[in-house]
């Protein structure tokens, strides 16, 4: 099953460019928009998949309009970011 808005259970999954290129994690989602970090550690990794996440300066923000799929796995871009 896939779908294109974010969720708190969305958080700690890798984002993908249209190309398959993995581009960064999601390490927190509210309202419905999610805050990619571009070089997240293991450390920030587990804390976004524990729900400890937090949106660091250079984190991108990312609203449903940019989301092709969402997986179980991973969140796919419609482009790059």
């Amino acid at each position: 099953m896939t779908r294109e808005a974010l969720t708190k259970a969305d958080e700690g999954k890798r984002v993908l460019n249209t190309d398959g290129t993995e581009v960064g994690r999601i390490v927190e989602v509210s309202d419905g928009r999610g805050y990619v970090d571009p070089n997240p550690s293991i450390t920030d990794t587990i804390k976004a998949k524990l729900g400890w996440g937090e949106v660091r300066a250079d984190a991108h923000p990312l609203d449903e309009g940019s989301i092709e799929e969402i997986t179980d796995d991973a969140v796919y871009l419609r482009g790059t970011l």
